[in-house]
């Protein structure tokens, strides 16, 4: 019998054997079915197997009287759990009511050469688990859930997104100059332009813009993005993150239908609003609050950020026995404040962060010190991410400016500068609200690590 075959006589998966089986037991039709056996019960003149084929578990009866002797002692023989099989035969209930096809002949689809993990411990450390996750989700019915769960977020954050007019678009991932965050990037070398470009760390934030500058009303992109940086359970160096953009609305309006979106979004995946994160309970559907980013920070530690000296900021770090990277104002404040969010659980909308950490939005008319910029905290974590876009072309050039002069001091993760986006901005831009939400969201409704939640998460590799 040839082991790997090309082709299969299946004609209906086990989900659609389960669907019409009563249909199938009354008419004794003869069909092929297959799956992978994972469970086998008996020896000898009768087994029991458990096939799954991805779509169900369906079991499957041999029997000497009906197969005959050599194919059921080759059966015997050569097969084991993890195989893939065919097997043709009639469908009934057993005793027991358990919905069953018996084989009148089998065939071997896929021979396994490595015996699976233990049914009822599979595996149990966390770095073969990801490494050998393609057994993970074979073996544990719960991972298999979680990556249902996760398309699910994914579809019903575009079906939202359609429902609401906006465009689906594609931009670069590989980018002369990093823009729409403040992060170390990937850098490679495009050999047939002699160049050094860079693996995007935002979907394509100042790309969707030009399309604004183009006329598109409203754009959105679901894609990857990579950042050269730390892992932690709230980190990885590439995942999956959306960002639209929507012109003629501004942050106010945005944060509205931003949470209005959250809401739908959630219950669609999870189909509740009420959730349990790192042991402490959450609810999406009561009032969302609003707070001040530099407020925040005065209430809890005392110090205002928007006048505070870098001394005065770096002694209150120190005494608070945070470790902080960079020395400039823009880095000890953003090392201030992620301290102070650690203890809000949310949900909150955290407002009007200072001009200087947010580059990319619209200072508030008010105070040009602030921003019209919101971020979403659930769990002491930023969720979130949105704004009221700059679309002042010399505005833009000023702060790219600034991003410059940071990054010529040793900033490794201040904001390149981007002339050709500032003349874009130059022929005109509508005022837009811009908002970026990713995989870390998932993660914490779920209340997973972040690598717990990506499919195929970056391993070491092995030592030979």
């Amino acid at each position: 019998m040839e082991p790997y075959p090309a082709k299969s006589s299946r004609e209906l998966s086990l989900k659609d054997a389960l669907k019409s089986f009563a249909e199938l037991e009354k008419s004794k039709k003869m069909k092929w079915v297959s799956g992978r056996i994972m469970s086998i019960r008996g020896q000898g003149a009768i087994v029991f197997i458990t096939l799954n084929d991805g779509t169900a578990h369906f079991q499957g009866l041999l029997k000497k009287d009906i197969l005959g002797e050599e194919k059921l002692n080759f059966w015997n023989e050569v097969v084991d759990i993890g195989d893939f099989v065919e097997l043709y035969g009639t469908f009934f209930a057993t005793g027991r009511g358990e919905k069953t096809i018996e084989a009148k002949d089998w065939h071997m689809l896929s021979k396994s050469l490595r015996p699976l993990p233990e049914k009822w411990h599979g595996l149990q450390d966390v770095e073969e688990r990801f490494r050998k996750r393609y057994l993970d989700i074979l073996m544990d019915p719960k991972v298999r859930e979680l990556f249902i769960k996760k398309e699910k977020f994914w579809d019903a954050t575009r079906n939202f997104l359609k429902k609401e007019k906006f465009l689906e678009v594609e931009t670069p991932t590989l980018e002369i100059t990093t823009g729409g965050a403040e992060a170390r990037p990937f850098h490679t070398h495009h050999n047939d332009f002699d160049i050094d470009v860079y693996l995007r760390i935002s979907v394509g934030e100042l790309w969707q813009k030009r399309l604004l500058t183009a006329g598109f009303p409203r754009v959105f992109e679901i894609g990857r993005v990579y950042r050269n940086e730390g892992s932690s359970p709230e980190h990885t160096q590439e995942f999956t993150n959306m960002e639209f953009y929507a012109g003629y609305m501004d942050y106010l309006e945005g944060i509205n239908f931003t949470e209005r979106m959250i809401k739908e979004v959630a219950k669609e995946t999870f189909g509740t609003l009420e959730f349990k994160i790192r042991e402490r309970n959450l609810d999406l559907s009561k009032k969302w609050e609003r707070i001040s980013y530099a407020e925040t920070i005065k209430k809890i530690f005392g110090l205002d950020v928007l006048t505070a000296s870098e001394t005065e900021m770096k002694n209150k770090l120190d005494e608070l026995g945070v470790k902080y990277e960079g020395e400039n104002k823009e880095r000890l404040t953003d090392s201030l404040w992620k301290h102070c969010r650690k203890q809000i659980m949310g949900p909150a909308w955290v407002m009007d962060a200072p001009k200087l950490v947010s580059p990319l939005s619209k200072a508030k008319p008010e105070n040009p010190l602030l921003t019209e910029r919101v971020q979403l905290l659930l769990a002491g974590a930023e969720m979130t991410n949105g704004f009221s876009e700059l679309n002042d072309p010399l505005d833009q050039a000023d702060r790219f400016e600034a991003q410059k002069k940071l990054i010529e001091g040793g900033d490794k993760e201040a904001m390149m500068p981007d002339a050709e986006f500032v003349e874009a901005l130059e022929y005109g831009m509508p005022p837009a609200f811009g908002f970026a939400y990713g995989e870390r969201l998932f993660a914490f409704l779920a209340d997973k690590p972040l690598r717990e939640t990506q499919l195929f998460p970056l391993m070491r590799p092995i030592k030979e």
